[in-house]
């Protein structure tokens, strides 16, 4: 025994830690596989590969991955576009990219994503999810789009009001949400049980004693809900918009796990996050689940942040969490069927209502407005739209806002009544910029003779160039006066 607490001085606190992120991971992956419309044991799957798998693997020392809130419209709308049996081609696709994208060290890159639309996708993702769990609570069908979730809330209420069933199935759920809400208020004792465990483990009984007419998790068993991808499961490598989705799994999973990982470095003194070895440490886990057909894993803030605050100092603790969920996955899957669906809906809504950052919005919105809207146009292009143009349009919104920012620009006029005018540009002169400065110039007399001096700049780029040479041929041929222009030395 002293050998072994020698060899391993932390074990006990990585124990401990890792029953922590067990209880907390459990619902979770449940809820997510539900939520996302696949079996609920390919959640618990996609869980222990992240814990195992994932967390066997340098990179980040202590966060913990598996299924993601984050991934679940996504992987909702794929499964309904090409079938449950392509999920596992394509999260394997998802898996096989990011090893080669570790592989030529672009973990480092995603750094540099805007803060303001991730945390936007984030916010999309979380009104996605709440409205879909709505519907979720109620026992009903939800619209397959974003914007039809919200648009079909009314008529929803109307169905639940003319239904007794529907009524007992929504009180189940606002009594979850009301719980989890509830839960960080109470004193630090009973909280030493995560909240999400805490509405199932009480929840459940209750359904159960009141024989309420609540729908309950279906189960398959652990060996007959994993389906590995056929030969017909890759027939979606033929079509272009296939590969797009294994893109979009790619860079959310990535953009998730890597920020993720950032978080959870500010949340503990040990070892850095190596991000490049850490995304192939995402690769090979989802490279696993692909090949068993399971759900997408990425690192998951809520339950890294769970485990760097039950004590846990090596990357055992996440391991280990992994074996509790697969001894549990093997000797206690009939449990799974005594969870009531608004049970998981609640946990789901409450989740994604905390993906929303709503303080973020508003310090953005007094600092750094343009972020701001960043943030919010990405959101909402993800409801109206969906995931991936989504995530699209915000980082060109982004790209957009940082090369405006860029093109500082300065035209100065020197008219000192003889001679000719002089005109000075100074900055970044791009394309962006040209409009301003062309009404300047051409709002010069064209009798007078202009010097239009370029040796300022300290960028010009070819559009800008052009349109300016353009400008002076035009000035000089309509007046009586040449433009000389004066470029830069090179």
């Amino acid at each position: 025994m002293t050998t072994a607490i020698s060899r391993f001085p932390h074990l006990k606190r990585d124990v401990a830690a890792s029953f922590v992120v067990f209880l907390v991971a459990l619902p979770l992956c449940v809820g997510v596989a539900v939520a996302s419309g696949v079996p609920a044991e390919l959640g618990l799957v996609t869980g222990i590969v992240g814990g195992i798998v994932a967390g066997l693997l340098p990179g980040s020392s202590l966060q913990v991955s598996g299924p993601a809130a984050g991934l679940t419209v996504l992987v909702m709308e794929a499964v309904g576009r090409y079938g449950l049996s392509a999920l596992g081609v394509l999260v394997l696709g998802t898996g096989l990219l990011q090893l080669a994208m570790g592989a030529l060290r672009l973990g480092r890159w995603f750094r540099a994503i805007s803060v303001s639309v991730v945390e936007g996708m984030l916010a999309g993702i979380g009104l996605v999810i709440m409205a879909g769990q709505v519907y979720a609570a109620a026992g009903l069908s939800a619209p397959a789009s974003g914007l039809g979730k919200i648009a079909g809330l009314p008529k929803a209420a109307g169905d639940v009001l003319g239904s007794s069933t529907a009524q007992a199935s929504v009180a189940v759920g606002a009594v979850t949400v009301a719980l989890l809400a509830l839960w960080p208020r109470l004193p630090r004792q009973v909280r030493a049980v995560p909240g999400a465990l805490a509405a199932v483990l009480l929840i459940t009984p209750v359904t159960l004693l009141l024989d309420l007419p609540v729908e309950t998790v279906r189960v398959e068993g652990l060996l007959d809900a994993i389906q590995p991808p056929d030969a017909d499961a890759f027939g979606g490598l033929a079509h272009p918009a296939f590969y797009g989705t294994i893109i979009a799994f790619t860079l959310i999973a990535s953009a998730e796990s890597l920020f993720s990982a950032a978080a959870v470095d500010r949340l503990h003194d040990g070892p850095r996050t190596r991000y490049d070895q850490e995304l192939m440490a995402q690769g090979a886990g989802n490279t696993v689940c692909g090949l068993l057909g399971a759900l997408p894993m990425t690192a998951v803030i809520v339950r890294s942040s769970a485990n760097v605050q039950a004590g846990a100092r090596t990357k055992a603790s996440r391991v280990l969490h992994g074996v509790w969920l697969l001894l549990f996955a093997a000797l206690l899957p009939q449990a799974l069927a005594l969870i009531p669906l608004p049970v998981l809906a609640g946990v789901l809504l409450h989740a994604g209502w905390k993906l929303i950052p709503f303080r973020q919005v508003a310090a953005l919105w007094r600092s750094h407005r343009g972020e701001a809207l960043i943030l919010v146009a990405t959101a909402v292009s993800i409801v109206a739209v969906n995931m991936f143009e989504g995530v699209l349009i915000g980082l060109a919104l982004s790209v957009i806002k940082t090369a405006w920012q860029a093109s500082h620009v300065q035209l100065e006029i020197v008219d000192k009544g003889a001679g000719p005018i002089q005109a000075h540009l100074t900055g970044n002169a791009t394309f962006l910029r040209l409009p301003r400065i062309l009404d300047s110039l051409e709002a010069l007399p064209r009798d007078r003779p202009v010097e239009l001096h370029l040796s300022g700049l300290h960028h010009l780029d070819h559009a800008c160039r052009t349109a300016l040479l353009n400008w002076a041929e035009r000035h000089s041929a309509a007046g009586t006066a040449p433009v000389k222009v004066m470029e830069p030395t090179p």
